[in-house]
């Protein structure tokens, strides 16, 4: 057993084995526990101490680093302003160069659609006025055929262009003849020949017209072109610049209803058409003759010259011929004469030689001229004497 003091009465008492044992155990885990509760709060301190300084360190760190990213990125904002200025700078070129692009693009297509609608109108009208000329081409041409078939004015196709010739000549061709070919000695003639002459009767122009409407069909002859050939020959055998076939045929080709068909490949300076166009197609080829009337008018003048050369050298040549005779004959005289001043010279000589010596026998007779006085040649003259006192009183009383 144990004698054991209480710390807290100071009173004795007795304590087992198992009691001091359980005691100190209680003591043990009392102290323990205080011991325990100590370091737990000291490793509580220390711990929150390390956090503490932990914190602060990371703390520090971790301003310093966001003090550091905070400069990064004032600096990459400065940077990114800066590419934010540039790229707005080269955005803002970039926009005006597309833009003024774009308005150049946009200007060059309205003007592209304007000049394509101008285009497209201009050769919408064209087509509409062809149309509407053909529409009023193959009106008149029915109403033409209508009027030739029913003989509405008991008119051939060849009445029918003489009247309207007729309508407009005294105003249009007032120089021009139209007039019937009735001369067939060549096995074949035209129709109608038209020749026009300025005011100088200098020919114009001159046509030969062939007239065919559908009744001049035959069996070997339908198409215009049958008769192309036989009318390049009367043409050539009536002198005529020009040869037009004014024609009904065909009625339905759209070569012949479109107009004035030149047809020169074939047969030159010779047109088919329509009889609507039979006074415009003289009207046309009569404009084209005046504007080279001045080049005819010259071509004359140059072939007269050119004649005019032609005597001038022949009369030359007889001049030449004729010269040369006279200058023969001259020749022969101008010999003669020359010889007959050579015997002329001669005789001066001889005369000259005959005066010189002469000289002194007037030199005598000059002074006996010289002494020779009235005086003297009224003396031993009476008649002489009274005369020239006579002289001598009439001269005194004129003077007084």
């Amino acid at each position: 057993m144990h004698e054991t003091i209480c710390p807290h009465c100071k009173k004795a008492f007795t304590i087992d084995e198992a009691g001091y044992a359980d005691i100190l155990k209680q003591v043990r885990d009392n102290d323990f526990e205080k011991q325990l509760h100590e370091r737990l709060e000291l490793a509580e301190k220390e711990k929150r101490n390390a956090v503490e300084l932990a914190t602060t360190k990371v703390t520090s760190e971790f301003e310093k680093a966001a003090a550091n990213r905070k400069a990064e990125i004032q600096g990459l904002e400065a940077k990114v302003a800066s590419f934010e200025v540039v790229k707005k700078l080269a955005i803002t070129e970039a926009v005006n160069a597309v833009e003024k692009e774009r308005n150049e693009l946009k200007s060059g297509l309205a003007q592209a659609r304007l000049e394509m609608q101008l285009a497209e109108k201009s050769l919408k009208d064209k087509y509409e006025t062809q149309i509407k000329d053909r529409d009023d081409s193959i009106e008149r041409l029915r109403d033409m055929k209508a009027r030739l078939s029913t003989k509405m004015v008991g008119e051939t196709l060849e009445q029918h262009c003489a009247i309207e010739f007729n309508r407009i000549r005294a105003m249009a061709f007032p120089n021009a003849a139209f007039d019937k070919d009735n001369d067939a000695r060549a096995g074949s003639k035209g129709d109608y020949i038209f020749r026009d002459s300025d005011e100088a009767d200098t020919e114009i122009i001159s046509i030969m017209f062939e007239m065919k409407n559908e009744n001049d069909e035959t069996a070997t002859k339908k198409k215009n072109e049958d008769f192309l050939k036989e009318l390049d020959k009367d043409r050539n055998e009536k002198n005529c610049e020009y040869a037009v076939l004014v024609s009904l045929l065909e009625p339905d080709s759209e070569l012949y209803n479109s107009g004035i068909v030149d047809v020169s490949h074939r047969y030159r300076k010779m047109y088919v058409v329509r009889p609507q166009f039979f006074i415009p197609i003289i009207s046309l080829l009569r404009n084209a003759a005046l504007n080279s009337l001045k080049y005819k008018k010259e071509l004359a003048l140059v072939k007269e010259q050119n004649i005019d050369i032609t005597n001038f050298g022949n009369k030359l040549q007889e001049f030449k011929t004729d010269f040369a005779r006279n200058y023969e004959l001259a020749s022969k005289k101008f010999k003669t004469a020359i010889e007959e001043i050579d015997k002329t010279i001669d005789h001066l000589q001889k005369t000259k030689d005959a005066l010189l010596g002469s000289e002194n026998n007037l030199r005598l007779a000059n002074s006996k001229a010289d002494d020779l006085s009235v005086k003297k040649l009224t003396r031993d003259n009476p008649t002489m004497a009274a005369k020239f006192a006579e002289l001598k009183s009439d001269k005194a009383a004129h003077r007084r």
